[in-house]
């Protein structure tokens, strides 16, 4: 065993030593590019932009041996900021219009031909940044040497041929990139998912800094590598003033929630041994005692960098450890990159590599209890421009793309399997929500840790009422266009069963909603909300048609070209599929968030996760319970749960790949645009649950007290 470890060691040690070579010489050639003059005519803008990202990649190496030469402990606050700011400042809004990042930029100075390609190219060689930080050489060389490939053709078809490459040529190099290291990204994205430690030197990179760092020294942020801004050192220094007995009680609640959905959803935790953390920069301090929390439970953290690479699935929603994003139009514009390589060919090689990847860590996977996500809101308002510039998916590439998300999905379930798997989300406000932050906070806290037991009383009694209809009726008001008719699942057992669960504060912080999976045939109508964020995105007048419970029609006010509200849309409600069921129908009970909401001024701010509970919501895509509708789930009455199925997720027997959509997105009706909602009995008696926003139905009075 001995000799066998030390063969290993050596291995490894050999490994390194050749990729530091391959840096080596990857960075010689790079650090010569700028001071080269090759081209003329047409092909100097091509020059300068080589010139250009090699500048960029020479100041992340030179920034990657400052930090391990111990920088981050020796350097000032304002020496770090500096470093950082650099390394962000050509995609930071200001300079953002003169970004080989951005495809307008670049189709502008490099042609149509290759300018969106190029744009890709640079915004690919940004994600080196993370790598660095984390000590990933291999990842950072294989893009650099993609990035020297590109060069030397521009180069040797000038001086040979006085013309620029084929297109296609270039094109090809990006997709044999991208399919040659398919299985170095799909073992990572596996590795770092399950195992501890996954990083390159064997190590657990962000768990090293949350339990390590003096985190009342904001010095420690830049140790991360992500873009250091001013929210990110406010709220630093804000979690570094609270009081103990305050971090305790938002990381408590916070893994209290994880654990009582495990309780709630009849799963036994005990088997587990990792739990992965999705958190902001800057709640160190909270994720400290969470990790303690979890490591008390036999636990340990599994922790990943939000990707930026488009290997990695680069994607608005930012999931793993981030900082505010710099510039969400970057994010935007390159959202679609993809398309340059995605085809049926790479699709099979990804699922094929991430398959075997899953072999290989079969065991951690197993073991792996599902993810406890910290949200943040507050950001400022984004409205993104529809880029004719940009990359975008063709209409095959879309359902390549729907097609693939579905069998990789269906592929991570036979080794993490949903039945046993759990997850909890919280949120807090970020500085950037204004001068209310501070009172905000002690008020989400507040409302992150009310009073359950009082919910789950008044719930029961809506519940209680809405197990006797037949349908539910919800309509707007005050210009709110909706009209709904939402159909329920008929009772068999009602002295033992019961349509809606009764939701309080457990994997959805804070309490509290009662929610199903209505069925699809009988819902019908229009769902309008007049502002939405969703996924990070705003839709100005949203509204979707239902018939028999799918997606018939859409649209909203966002562009001039009604085309381009569709395809946005589309892209982000839908996810690409041409239609979607109506996934969930529920009712949002927390009237004191809602009011806080309106007290601060900031509802257009909260993020669904506390905006759901604030008025009745609409889910598109897959029900609640999707992936587990086999295992038992009781209310605190006693009553088992029945509706956790439709029409279309009843097809999982026969015909999994068209169960199933792999997206769940919650639309919210806040209640001063809420009208009426009717509990509609067999016979047409109507019972009355809410009118005009308020609370009306025996037993809920208490909801109303909020708004006193």
């Amino acid at each position: 065993m001995k000799q066998e470890s030390n063969n290993v060691a050596e291995r490894e040690n050999t490994q390194q030593e050749f990729l530091a070579e391959r840096l080596e010489l990857s960075m010689e050639r790079i650090w010569e590019m700028p001071r080269e003059h090759w081209a003329e005519g047409e092909a100097e803008p091509f020059e300068q932009y080589f010139a250009s990202v090699a500048e960029f990649v020479a100041l992340v190496e030179e920034n990657r041996c400052f930090m391990e030469n111990g920088g981050l402990q020796n350097a000032s606050l304002e020496e770090l900021q500096k470093r950082n700011h650099a390394l962000y400042a050509d995609i930071l809004e200001e300079n953002y219009e003169n970004s080989y990042a951005n495809p307008v930029y670049a189709v502008n100075t490099l042609g149509e031909e290759f300018g969106a390609l190029l744009s890709f190219l640079y915004s690919e060689m940004r994600s080196v940044i993370g790598f660095s930080y984390e000590g990933r050489i291999s990842e950072m060389v294989i893009r650099m040497e993609l990035f020297l490939e590109v060069y030397a053709v521009f180069v040797y078809e000038w001086e040979e041929n006085k013309s620029l490459p084929i297109y296609d040529n270039i094109r090809k190099i990006i997709y044999w990139f991208a399919s040659d290291y398919a299985d170095i990204s799909a073992e990572q994205r596996v590795k770092e998912l399950v195992v501890p430690l996954s990083g390159e030197n064997g190590n657990n990179f962000a768990a090293d800094i949350i339990m390590n760092a003096d985190l009342s020294d904001v010095r420690y942020l830049f140790a991360y590598g992500e873009y250091v801004g001013e929210n990110e050192l406010a709220m630093a220094r804000f979690m570094a003033e609270l009081p103990q007995e305050t971090i305790n009680t938002m990381a408590d609640t916070y893994t209290e929630g994880y654990c009582i959905g495990f309780v709630v959803g009849n799963k036994d935790l005990s088997k587990k041994k990792t739990v992965e953390l999705r958190y902001p920069m800057g709640f160190e301090r909270m994720m400290r005692r969470a990790v303690e929390n979890f490591a008390k439970l036999g636990l340990a953290p599994v922790i990943y960098r939000a990707p930026a690479s488009v290997m990695y699935n680069r994607s608005i929603v930012k999931n793993g450890f981030f900082g505010t994003v710099p510039n969400r139009q970057y994010d935007f514009d390159h959202k679609d990159d993809k398309a340059l390589f995605l085809d049926k060919t790479y699709c099979n090689r990804k699922v094929e590599v991430m398959h075997t990847a899953f072999e290989k860590y079969r065991e951690e996977a197993r073991v792996y209890a599902g993810p406890a996500v910290v949200e943040t809101f507050g950001e400022k308002d984004f409205n993104p421009v529809n880029k004719p510039e940009r990359i975008k998916l063709t209409e095959e590439q879309n359902a390549l793309w729907v097609e693939h998300i579905s069998q990789s999905g269906e592929l991570q379930r036979k080794y993490i399997l949903p039945e046993e798997r759990s997850f909890t989300i919280i949120a807090f406000p970020i500085p950037e929500i204004g001068d209310c932050f501070p009172e905000l906070f002690k008020e989400i806290i507040r409302i992150n840790t009310l009073d359950y037991k009082l919910y789950q009383q008044i719930q029961q009694c809506i519940i209680d009422a809405l197990d006797k209809a037949e349908y539910c009726e919800i309509k707007g008001m005050d210009g709110n266009r909706t009209d709904l008719r939402i159909s329920l699942k008929t009772l068999a057992n009602p002295e033992k069963e019961t349509i809606f669960e009764n939701c309080v504060a457990d994997v959805n912080i804070p309490v509290g909603e009662v929610f199903t999976s209505p069925m699809l045939k009988g819902t019908n109508g229009i769902l309008h909300v007049s502002k939405v964020f969703l996924n990070g995105l705003e839709y100005k007048n949203l509204a979707i048609t239902f018939e028999d419970g799918m997606i018939h029609d859409y649209t909203c006010d966002n562009f001039a070209k009604e085309e381009d509200n569709q395809a946005f849309i589309r892209e982000n409600v839908l996810y690409r599929h041409k239609t979607l069921p109506m996934g969930e129908f529920a009712i949002g009970t927390n009237t004191t968030a809602y009011v806080a909401a309106k007290k601060f001024g900031v509802e257009d701010k909260f993020p669904i996760l506390i905006a759901e509970k604030m008025g009745p919501h609409f889910a598109v895509g897959d029900t609640c319970y999707s992936h587990a509708e086999e295992v038992k789930v009781f209310n605190p009455d006693g009553k088992e749960i029945v509706a956790k199925d439709n029409e279309v997720s009843l097809l999982r027997s026969t015909n999994p790949a068209k169960a199933y959509f792999n997206c769940h997105t919650d639309i919210t009706i806040p209640y001063d645009e809420l009208g009426e909602l009717n509990a509609v009995q067999p016979d047409g008696t109507c019972i009355a649950i809410i009118r005009e926003g308020r609370f009306v139905l025996p037993g809920t009075e208490a909801l109303n007290e909020a708004f006193v």
